[in-house]
C-alpha cells in the first residue's frame, strides 16, 4: 500500500487477507500451522536452537501494535508504549492501518506457539517483544506526524533495553526526514541493531526506501520457496543486507486466528529473530560484529556480494551461530554519522557555503540487475521467457495463423467466384 506522503508499512503482497483453511479463530491443529513453518527447517532453525533460542534479547516492534493476549505471545511481550495517542499506554492495541501488521511480525519473530508443539512459534522463540505502536496513515487522527512517532518510538525502545529493533515498514522515499537522523544515531550509538523490509515489488515499492536506505541499518529482501529472489514479495536496492523467506508465511492475527502472507514485512522478523540469536549466544560483541556475522555467513546464491537482489546472501541460522568469522572494528553495513557529516554539514563547517559549494542530495541511481554484460544480456531469463518472450511468440503465431487462413480463405472465394462466372 502506498502513500505519497505518508509513512506506510510494507505491505504483504497477499494483503494478510487468506485465513488457513480450518483454522480460523480455533484452536489450531499441531500438525498444520507448524508443519506450514517450513523456514524453520529448510533454513535451519531448528537445529540452531541447539545452540541458541534468544533468551534474554529484547527485540522491539515498531509496528501498529502487539497483541500480548494471543496464545502465541503470551508471555513474550514484555513491555510496551503507544507513541500515536490512538491506542491503549501498553502498546497492545492495534491502531491505524492494516492495524493487525504488528502481531503477525511478532508472531514470526518470537512466537511461543499455543501449546507444545501447537500455533506459530517463531525463530527466536525465547527473545522478549517490545511493543511500540505507530498509527500509520495519514487519515489515522494521530496528533503526531508519522514520521515523528517513529522517532519516538525509535528513542524509547533504546530506552527500555532494546538491543534489536524490527521495521515492517518503509516510507517509499530513498531519503528521510531530518528527525530521524538525531533518532536513529542514538540506537546506533548505544549498540543496537536495527532491522528494516526492503518493500514489495507487488506493492509498488519497486526500490528500497528508507529506512531501508539509512547507512548502517541490516536491510532485509525476500526468497520464493526455491529462494530465488521474490518477484512480488521484494524490491532491489544496493543497501540491501541479506535476504530470507517471503512468500506463505504464517503469523498469527490480534484475534488469535492465523493467516498465509508474504513480504518483506514477514522477512524482517525472521533476520530480527536471527539477530536476536546471535546476541543471545555472543553477549560480547557489539552491533557491528553481529551483523558481520549475519552478512558473513549468509549464503551469496551464485551471486556477486553485495548484489541488488539478496545482498550479501540469504541467510543461514547454523552459521551465523556456529562460524569462525573475524572481528570488525566498524558497521560493515555503513555509517550514519559519515553520512550526516556529509549530507547534513556537520557542526564547525561552513554554515554559509558559497554556491559551488552547496551540498545537494540526490537519489540513489537505480541499480543494476546481474548479469548485464552484453553476452548475458540477449539470453533469454526465466522472466523474460515467462513474461515477454513466450507470449509475444504466442501472439505472433496466432497472427500469422490468423493471416493464412485469411490469404487462403480470400483465395478460395476468387477460384469460387471465377468458376461460377458465365
Amino acid at each position: 500500500m502506498t502513500r505519497a506522503r505518508a509513512l506506510a508499512r510494507v505491505a504483504a503482497t497477499a494483503a494478510a487477507t487468506l485465513a488457513l483453511l480450518g483454522l480460523g479463530v480455533a484452536p489450531a491443529r499441531a500438525d498444520l500451522v507448524r508443519d506450514l513453518e517450513y523456514w524453520l527447517t529448510e533454513y535451519g532453525f531448528t537445529t540452531a536452537w541447539n545452540t541458541s533460542r534468544g533468551a534474554g534479547v529484547k527485540v522491539a516492534v515498531i509496528d501498529t501494535g502487539v497483541n500480548g493476549n494471543v496464545a502465541e505471545l503470551r508471555t513474550a511481550v514484555v513491555d510496551g508504549t503507544d507513541v500515536s495517542g490512538l491506542g491503549s499506554p501498553d502498546g497492545q492495541t492495534p491502531v491505524g492501518d492494516d492495524s493487525e501488521h504488528g502481531t503477525l511480525v511478532a508472531s514470526l519473530l518470537a512466537g511461543r506457539g499455543s501449546e507444545p508443539g501447537n500455533g506459530v512459534i517463531g525463530v527466536a522463540p525465547e527473545a522478549s517483544i517490545l511493543t511500540a505502536s505507530v498509527a500509520f496513515g495519514e487519515d489515522t487522527g494521530a496528533a503526531l506526524s508519522n514520521d515523528q512517532q517513529i522517532a519516538d518510538a525509535v528513542i524509547w525502545a533504546v530506552d527500555h533495553g532494546a538491543e534489536v529493533i524490527n521495521m515492517s515498514l518503509t516510507r517509499n522515499t530513498r531519503d528521510w526526514p531530518e528527525l530521524w537522523d538525531d533518532a536513529f544515531m542514538y540506537a546506533f550509538e548505544h549498540d543496537v541493531v536495527i532491522v528494516a523490509a526492503a518493500g514489495n515489488r507487488g506493492s509498488g515499492t519497486t526500490e528500497v526506501g528508507a529506512p531501508a536506505t539509512i547507512p548502517g541499518v541490516l536491510t532485509v529482501a525476500g526468497v520464493d520457496r526455491d529462494q530465488a529472489a521474490s518477484f512480488d514479495a521484494s524490491s532491489q536496492g544496493i543497501t540491501i543486507a541479506v535476504a530470507a523467506p517471503s512468500e506463505d508465511l504464517v503469523g498469527v492475527m490480534p484475534d488469535g486466528s492465523h493467516i498465509q502472507w508474504s513480504g518483506t514485512s514477514a522477512a524482517a522478523p525472521i533476520v530480527s529473530g536471527l539477530v536476536a540469536l546471535v546476541r543471545a549466544e555472543y553477549p560480547e560483541l557489539d552491533a557491528a560484529n553481529v551483523i558481520n556475522r549475519v552478512i558473513t555467513t549468509a549464503d551469496a546464491n551464485g551471486q556477486p556480494v553485495p548484489s541488488p537482489l539478496y545482498g550479501y546472501g540469504i541467510i543461514d541460522p547454523v552459521a551465523a551461530l556456529t562460524a569462525d568469522v573475524p572481528s570488525v572494528d566498524a558497521n560493515p553495513l555503513g555509517s550514519l554519522a559519515d553520512w550526516i557529516r556529509v549530507h547534513r554539514r556537520a557542526d564547525g563547517e561552513s554554515t554559509a557555503p558559497t554556491p559551488d559549494d552547496v551540498e545537494v542530495i540526490v537519489p540513489i541511481a537505480d541499480p543494476v540487475l546481474p548479469g548485464t554484460d552484453s553476452a548475458k544480456t540477449m539470453l533469454p531469463t526465466p522472466w523474460t521467457l515467462a513474461y515477454i518472450t513466450v507470449p509475444l511468440s504466442l501472439v505472433a503465431g496466432f497472427g500469422t495463423l490468423a493471416a493464412l487462413l485469411g490469404i487462403g480463405a480470400t483465395r478460395h472465394t476468387r477460384r469460387t467466384a471465377r468458376t461460377r462466372a458465365p
